[in-house]
C-alpha cells in the first residue's frame, strides 16, 4: 500500500526486453539509500507498483531493477517509458508512517489524458479525460491518484475532471512537465470503488 506522497523522482537508465518481449527489465536510478532497498520490496513508479529484483550503486547513484509484465505495458503509460523517462517514486507504506495522502494500492486502473493546462500564479490547473467506466468513480472533492500523486478532484463534467496543483507538488513531482496530450496513469479512490460495488449489489 502507498499514500500518493512522492518521495523521489527516478530515471530509467536501462530498458531491456526479456522472455520474448513479454517482460521488460527496467533499471531505475534514484536517491534512496541502497541499503534500505531489499529484493522483493515494492516501489510505486508513476503509480504502478513494481517489485525490486536487484539493486546496487553506480556512479554515486543508487539503482534498482524491476520487471514490467506485458499487462503492465499494455494497460499503463509504461508502454511509453524509455531511456531517460522520469518517474514519480514512492516506497511502500510502513506501519506507523504518516498517511499524508490517501490509501493507494499502486494498481493503476487505466490512463487519463491531459485535455488542457492553465498556468496560474505559482499553480497550474489541469483538465483531464478518462473512460466512462473510470469516470463514474470520480467525484468533486474526492481523491484521485495521477502518476502516483495523491490529488483532490476540483470539478467533474461527464468523463472530464480537473485538478489544481500547488507549487510544492509542481516542484517535487513530474507534474510540472505535463501538457495537453500527455497520458498519465490513473488510480481511482478505493473507497469510491467499494461504495459503487455495494450499490450494485443491492
Amino acid at each position: 500500500m502507498f499514500t500518493g506522497i512522492i518521495t523521489d523522482i527516478g530515471e530509467i537508465v536501462s530498458f531491456t526486453p526479456v522472455a520474448q518481449g513479454q517482460l521488460h527489465r527496467l533499471r531505475i536510478a534514484c536517491n534512496y539509500d541502497q541499503a534500505t532497498i531489499a529484493d522483493g520490496a515494492s516501489i510505486a513508479s508513476n503509480g504502478v507498483c513494481l517489485t525490486v529484483v536487484a539493486s546496487g550503486v553506480a556512479g554515486g547513484k543508487t539503482w534498482y531493477d524491476v520487471d514490467a509484465a506485458a499487462e503492465t505495458l499494455a494497460l499503463t503509460t509504461a508502454k511509453h517509458w524509455k531511456l531517460g523517462t522520469k518517474l514519480n517514486l514512492e516506497r511502500a507504506l510502513k506501519i506507523g508512517d504518516e498517511l499524508g495522502g490517501h490509501i493507494v494500492a499502486g494498481h493503476a486502473d487505466g490512463i487519463a489524458t491531459i485535455v488542457s493546462r492553465e498556468d496560474l500564479p505559482d499553480m497550474a490547473r489541469f483538465v483531464l479525460s478518462t473512460t466512462r467506466e473510470l469516470a463514474r468513480f470520480i467525484a468533486i472533492k474526492g481523491s484521485i491518484t495521477l502518476d502516483g500523486v495523491s490529488l483532490t478532484v476540483n470539478t467533474v463534467d461527464d468523463v472530464t475532471f480537473s485538478v489544481l496543483i500547488i507549487p510544492h507538488t509542481l516542484d517535487v513531482t513530474t507534474i510540472g512537465g505535463w501538457k495537453a496530450g500527455t497520458e498519465v496513469n490513473i488510480e481511482v479512490d478505493l473507497m469510491a470503488r467499494y461504495a459503487a460495488r455495494l450499490t450494485e449489489m443491492k
